[in-house]
């Protein structure tokens, strides 16, 4: 109960946090959160070119495929990317005055969250030129959206700590990143994996994220009870030791910033 008054009483500054966030991210562009739909649209007709034409999947729909693998894929890896050095970037602000320091990866998530729904308008514009129906399943996009901002923000919790200790983390992150890119089927289809490395995707999180977000808009239909509870196990799991691992360590923060 003492946390949650405390997070009801800086919801407020982390309001202004994320504000700041997006006036960043935009200051100096002329095309604005315009290009937050641009962007995703452009790569999408780069990627279908050389994917569904030189490689010749054998993907219905390669656009709509790519993009929701892409904008999920996209949005964790922005979201803690940019949480990870969170706290480091407002030392200025932790040694001079309190402020509870997890607002700071919270609010590069949820900046980067207000990134990834803009960008889910141009997945919109690409399935309604597809010819994709919306139905009653479209409204379970947000619950799954919901789930993956949970699991990033578990997730953003443990690095932006270990950071603060361990600088070369950012630069080992990338690294994974790339990797967890290639593990995840954003661009191929999950079919063409031999069965001995199936692994990849099943011990890969974001592998059933992807996959309840393409049920909703590719087989029209909600997800099954067994991934949603994956998913939700996820989530959870992230965000309880996320919180446990900032909070054992956020009082030596002040020592290494």
């Amino acid at each position: 109960m003492k946390h949650i008054k405390n997070f009801i009483k800086y919801t407020e500054l982390l309001r202004q946090l994320v504000i700041r966030d997006l006036k960043v991210k935009y200051r100096h562009s002329m095309l604005g959160i315009l290009w937050s739909i641009l962007n995703p649209l452009l790569t999408m007709i780069v990627i279908s070119i050389v994917f569904s034409n030189l490689f010749k999947f054998d993907i219905e729909n390669f656009a709509v495929y790519f993009m929701s693998g892409s904008l999920m894929f996209s949005f964790f890896s922005e979201a803690t990317g940019v949480a990870m050095t969170s706290v480091i970037g407002g030392a200025s602000l932790i040694s001079k005055v309190y402020i509870p320091k997890y607002l700071f990866p919270l609010s590069k998530c949820l900046s980067s969250f207000v990134h990834f729904s803009l960008s889910f308008v141009a997945l919109f514009i690409i399935m309604l030129i597809t010819g994709i129906d919306i139905n009653y399943t479209t409204l379970a996009i947000p619950f799954v959206f919901l789930l993956i901002l949970i699991f990033s923000i578990g997730i953003s919790l443990i690095l932006s700590a270990v950071a603060v200790f361990f600088r070369d983390m950012t630069h080992l992150y990338s690294v994974l990143m790339m990797m967890l890119m290639y593990m995840t089927p954003i661009f191929y289809p999950a079919s063409i994996v031999p069965e001995k490395f199936k692994f990849i995707h099943d011990y890969n999180p974001l592998y059933y994220y992807v996959l309840s977000f393409r049920e909703i808009i590719l087989d029209q239909k909600l997800p099954s009870l067994a991934l949603v509870a994956i998913c939700l196990a996820l989530s959870t799991v992230s965000l309880i030791v996320g919180l446990f691992v900032f909070y054992k360590r956020q009082d030596k923060f002040i020592l290494h910033l």
